[in-house]
């Protein structure tokens, strides 16, 4: 059956975290594990898992290189879609909207919390560029470890994330003999959120 109507209905972020809340404790391995998918200017699309670090009432945060392929295309197309699915829940949310990057102090805040070993992974991988053996990052690696001996490891200038700002929310629910259930929330043009129904 649907989820019942709740007191946040009206509201995709309190659903989303809703659906969250219950993912987290179903999914066995990342239950904040999305697919991003961007587009170049001239509409050739590409996608990818990554995990959401942040959720507010703004947006939808992740962290990348930001030299990677996808920080290329939303440099030159800000347009972004996201989509959790959470087959333990027979659940997916799709997410549309626009990013813009988060400030330095919520890079260095997150940066900062992650392992240590990751910390100098963003040093030592140029991501999304040719590699020609798996020794060359574990000697990238190595050289970081050395010239960063302790926990004090700045963030590199190419790291940093992005916040995704919705414009749309799509909540489909699996039911028997695929009558799924679909939920839309569409953002108006003051703000609030306009919801509706989809046939499956």
């Amino acid at each position: 059956m649907p989820d019942a109507p709740s007191p946040f209905a009206a509201d995709p972020f309190a659903r989303f975290r809703e659906w969250m809340a219950e993912a987290e404790a179903s999914e066995p391995v990342d239950a904040n594990a999305m697919t991003v998918a961007t587009a170049t200017p001239d509409g050739r699309p590409s996608a990818r898992a990554i995990l959401l670090k942040g959720v507010d009432a703004r947006g939808f945060v992740f962290y990348t290189n930001k030299q990677s392929r996808k920080s290329a295309d939303l440099a030159a197309n800000q347009h972004v879609a996201l989509l959790f699915h959470w087959k333990s829940l027979a659940r997916q949310i799709r997410i549309e909207g626009v990013v813009e990057p988060v400030t330095d102090a919520e890079a260095d805040a997150y940066y900062a919390s992650r392992p240590r070993i990751s910390r100098l992974g963003a040093w030592a991988s140029d991501q999304s560029r040719p590699l020609d053996a798996r020794l060359t990052l574990e000697q990238r690696l190595a050289e970081y470890e050395a010239k960063y001996p302790g926990e004090d490891i700045p963030r590199p200038p190419h790291w940093s994330g992005y916040r995704v700002l919705p414009d749309s929310f799509e909540f489909w629910q699996n039911m028997p003999f695929r009558l799924h259930d679909r939920t839309v929330y569409t953002r108006s043009a003051d703000g609030s959120w306009a919801v509706g129904k989809l046939f499956p």
